[in-house]
């Protein structure tokens, strides 16, 4: 088979060990962004799904004689990519933290996530459930799973996988395979929120745009009860990989203050959006390098009109979300 011949859809293709390796990284390639958020939501780390995907195409290469045209090209590297991850979390990944803590959490830059394939415009349902399981309250749900059944999670309801090709990856029967699904969907309904209209991308209008305007102001000012006001009572505020979680409004205020937020000055935000939830980029004012540097990023998650999860990332997340690494005085 020749490299031409490989630029054509995946249903064309029938063997892989007889062509050169700038052909076959030309065909995986195609393929790289949705591993990438595949490899995403079974691990929650941007930067151990990029390793992972790397891995994976390596893997691939290795064995490319294993292809035997029966599924396509994407589904074989899905398979390949879902056992790394699993190899991934059975030597290095822990337990999330009591209370929920997920603090191996990165968030996912929206400007990588539109690169993904486009979904059908008939099937509105698709693109809800494409938004939603890429939202950090999905994500964190998703790392309280044992590795296997969040798997079967993903590959059934993300997917679409049937439940025989789920069993055919795993080794294991279909019935087991569909145990497992309701198992983790059990699960998950702990750890989501109560709602499924509750979920912030479902609010992604003036009023929402809006009340990020103000809680950014509000932060760049240090405006703890202007932004107190926003937020709902049984709001959460994270920050990984920083141990601790605070729940409801008292306790993140209280931590806020504890930490003398109100006494900063110097700040500038960015607006930039990741997983699919409006986000800022907060700067410093450093005088001796004469600019803003990076400090934090806060991701929102927006539902009732109100703040009800912040989750704060530090500096090092703001190269992935393509922002400035300094802003000019």
């Amino acid at each position: 088979m020749t490299s031409v011949e490989l630029r054509v859809d995946d249903v064309d293709v029938t063997r892989l060990d007889d062509i050169d390796e700038l052909a076959f990284s030309g065909l995986a390639e195609r393929h790289r962004r949705e591993l990438h958020v595949h490899c995403y939501r079974m691990l929650g780390s941007f930067e151990d799904a990029e390793d992972t995907v790397q891995e994976t195409f390596l893997r691939a290469w290795r064995r490319r004689e294993t292809f035997e045209g029966r599924a396509t090209v994407r589904a074989w590297l899905y398979r390949i990519a879902t056992n790394a991850c699993l190899d991934l979390l059975a030597k290095s990944r822990p337990e999330p933290a009591t209370g929920g803590e997920v603090r191996w959490l990165q968030p996912y830059p929206d400007r990588l996530l539109d690169e993904l394939p486009a979904r059908d415009a008939d099937e509105p349902e698709s693109a809800a459930v494409a938004r939603e399981t890429i939202e950090l309250a999905y994500v964190v749900a998703v790392q309280h799973l044992a590795p296997r059944p969040r798997a079967v999670l993903i590959l059934r309801d993300v997917v679409g996988w049937p439940a025989k090709d789920v069993a055919e990856l795993l080794g294991d029967s279909v019935n087991s395979v569909n145990s497992a699904l309701q198992r983790a969907r059990a699960g998950m309904r702990e750890h989501l929120p109560a709602e499924r209209q509750d979920w912030g991308g479902a609010e992604d209008d003036a009023a929402t745009r809006e009340l990020v305007r103000r809680y950014t102001e509000a932060s760049v000012a240090t405006d703890i009860d202007a932004i107190a006001a926003m937020l709902r009572d049984d709001v959460r505020c994270s920050m990984p990989p920083t141990p601790g979680l605070q729940i409801g409004r008292d306790a993140v205020v209280k931590e806020w203050v504890d930490s003398c937020f109100q006494e900063m000055s110097g700040l500038r935000a960015v607006p930039t959006s990741a997983n699919r939830q409006p986000a800022i980029g907060v700067y410093h004012w450093h005088e001796q390098e004469g600019a803003y540097l990076p400090l934090t990023v806060d991701v929102l998650r927006v539902s009732g009109g109100a703040i009800d999860e912040i989750v704060t990332f530090h500096a090092d997340r703001f190269p992935s979300l393509g922002l400035p690494d300094r802003l000019p005085a």
